[in-house]
């Protein structure tokens, strides 16, 4: 787990932003900027963390000790989508492998679709309740798998969050929940520290 220390640097960075208590606009300037960084590479995420499912998989990396931001590496197998989901706090995606696709939605019923938002490796979106929130995310390709990474304001997988039918706005709540049961070890520096052999 070389690369893992990329991520590493990636979480020191969030959690001086938690430290200063940056208001949202900051989390998604700086934030935005530092997972940009993190997705410019592909050469850091564990194998562990990449692999797909019958389903779209949701592999929790990272969630600060007081829970003021997650990081989640989402892996989706070929056409697999999410239904229409909000996520109540704000969010950062950035596209490590493959592509994803994001179509925005507004409230009402039926739920209008926005305009499609696809994304390729290194790009950076942000979603938020003040950016918009609500969104049907889908695996760009039908034949391979796609990674995102995604930092959270919040530990998403704990979050009472909803999913919406479009065609009539009514809301179901959910947990997400994570796919893994153990997280990266990402502070073993000892490798790096030992003298070469």
């Amino acid at each position: 787990m070389a690369g893992v220390a990329k991520l590493r640097d990636f979480v020191r960075g969030m959690t001086r932003l938690a430290e200063a208590e940056a208001a949202e606009e900051r989390w998604v300037a700086e934030g935005g900027a530092l997972l940009g960084r993190l997705v410019a590479e592909d050469d850091w995420l564990p194998e562990d963390y990449a692999i797909p499912g019958p389903s779209y998989r949701q592999y929790l990396l990272h969630c600060d000790p007081l829970e003021r931001f997650c990081v989640v590496s989402f892996v989706w197998g070929p056409g697999q989508k999410t239904p229409l989901h909000d996520h109540l706090v704000w969010g950062l995606v950035g596209m490590l492998r493959g592509s994803e696709i994001s179509t925005p939605y507004l409230p009402g019923s039926p739920m209008q679709a926005g305009e499609k938002e696809v994304l390729t490796p290194g790009q950076v979106a942000a979603v938020s309740p003040q950016l918009g929130d609500l969104h049907v995310v889908e695996n760009a390709y039908a034949d391979r798998a796609s990674i995102s990474i995604h930092c959270y304001g919040g530990n998403i997988g704990a979050i009472l969050r909803h999913t919406y039918d479009p065609a009539t706005g009514t809301q179901k709540r959910f947990i997400s929940g994570y796919t893994n049961r153990m997280v990266p070890n990402l502070w073993d520096r000892s490798l790096e520290l030992r003298p070469a052999q």
